[in-house]
């Protein structure tokens, strides 16, 4: 199968592209709008900052495709700042919109703590996932980020497969139909993240 990685010209596109096609995946860059209306698998690198990759998905025209995309069932992965793109709106920009695919805000981390949040983490599972199927719960995940979707209260994402712990409770992992993502970076934790870039393949097939 071929998977589609959305390139906005920023992120960590090559990594993860390297890590696909060590697992034997055929990938292909796509930019435009046109390119995302008939792919059958789509992963969202991303680091950097907020503002600048909804800024690109409005400038190319990528929005409302995606969106459409999406809908339609085209299994998705967000990685990073591809997971807070899906929510509504973040504190890093706060005058734009995002996706708006899921429900709540992304937040700075907050607490006498560190930022950026690099390095590695272990996760709190909340609910089966699919993505994390196989992978020992004492695994680590390397993460790199000052923002995140915070779990409680009334901001609780009902779609949670996995939580971490830094400065507050933040979301890890989101699955809801075709729709994955993870704040963590699969393509930079090890066995545990190949395992999960290998469970979205499995899913997306």
């Amino acid at each position: 199968m071929k998977i589609s990685l959305l390139d906005y010209g920023a992120g960590n596109l090559p990594s993860v592209e390297r890590a696909l096609q060590r697992l034997g995946v055929q990938t292909e860059r796509v930019s435009a709008s046109a390119g995302v209306a008939n792919l059958s698998a789509l992963v969202l690198p991303g680091v950097g900052h907020y503002g600048a990759l909804i800024r690109a998905f409005d400038r190319d025209g990528l929005r409302e495709s995606l969106i459409a995309a999406i809908e339609r069932g085209v299994p998705f992965l967000g990685i990073c700042l591809g997971l807070q793109a899906l929510f509504q709106k973040s504190e890093e920009a706060p005058d734009l919109q995002g996706l708006q695919i899921l429900p709540g805000f992304v937040r700075a981390l907050s607490g006498a703590v560190k930022l950026p949040h690099m390095g590695w983490n272990q996760l709190q599972a909340k609910a089966g996932s699919r993505l994390l199927e196989g992978i020992d719960s004492e695994a680590y995940f390397y993460f790199a980020h000052s923002y995140a979707v915070p779990y409680s209260g009334e901001e609780r994402v009902l779609e949670t497969r996995a939580t971490c712990s830094y400065g507050g409770e933040f979301v890890a992992v989101t699955e809801t139909e075709n729709i994955f993502a993870v704040q963590f970076h699969p393509e930079k934790s090890s066995d545990a993240g190949q395992r999960v870039l290998e469970n979205f393949l499995r899913i997306a097939a």
